[in-house]
């Protein structure tokens, strides 16, 4: 019997530990991943910026929303000025808007070296985005996604980073697949994006 004692104090002992153990982990996993995915979410709903667009005149037509999504960062544009038709849109690398060319935002925001274009086996860049129509009157109201960039700073594919972005209109359609920018002719608006 004093045999048995000292064996079932060492059992109830171990049990009552492992069960301790059993509650702090079911404890954590149920109180942690319902914060974390609160948190994430809550950063993607306020991550917004406002992008003021010039013409190649430095006068101001327009801005931009871009808003950060779970699926990519909504961009609302809204400008007057422009000529009527179907024009490239794109995500250029440098956050700088010199008019007259606008050769100062560099070339399309491309962090992962990939062909331009939707439509282009290597493609597309990051910055690549869907053309928008302007209305006969010079006035355009289009939102798109652009899928392949974030607003989280420190992220490979951020257009917030150092040395900001730019949002550039050319003067005619992209086709979605000439290199290196979709033969969309001459950069006629541009505006930085930034913090």
């Amino acid at each position: 019997m004093k045999g048995l004692l000292p064996l079932v104090l060492a059992m109830l002992l171990l049990s009552a530990c492992g069960n301790n153990n059993n509650k702090e982990d079911i404890q954590g996993q149920t109180e942690e991943d319902p914060g974390i995915a609160t948190i994430s979410n809550q950063i993607a709903k306020e991550t917004s910026t406002l992008v003021s667009l010039v013409n190649s005149s430095g006068e101001r037509i327009g801005e931009a929303k871009l808003e950060q999504r779970q699926d990519g960062v909504n961009i609302t544009l809204e400008a007057t000025g422009l000529p009527p038709g179907t024009h490239g849109f794109h995500i250029h690398e440098v956050g700088k808007c010199q008019p007259p060319t606008f050769g100062s935002a560099e070339g399309h925001f491309n962090p992962t070296q990939k062909g331009h274009g939707f439509n282009h086996p290597e493609g597309p860049h990051a910055g690549d985005l869907p053309n928008i129509d302007v209305a006969e009157d010079g006035t355009v109201k289009a939102e798109v996604l652009a899928e392949h960039v974030t607003l989280q700073k420190g992220e490979e594919h951020s257009l917030l980073k150092e040395g900001g972005t730019a949002l550039m209109i050319h003067s005619d359609a992209d086709d979605y697949e000439s290199q290196p920018a979709g033969d969309a002719g001459e950069r006629i608006a541009c505006g930085v994006i930034a913090e």
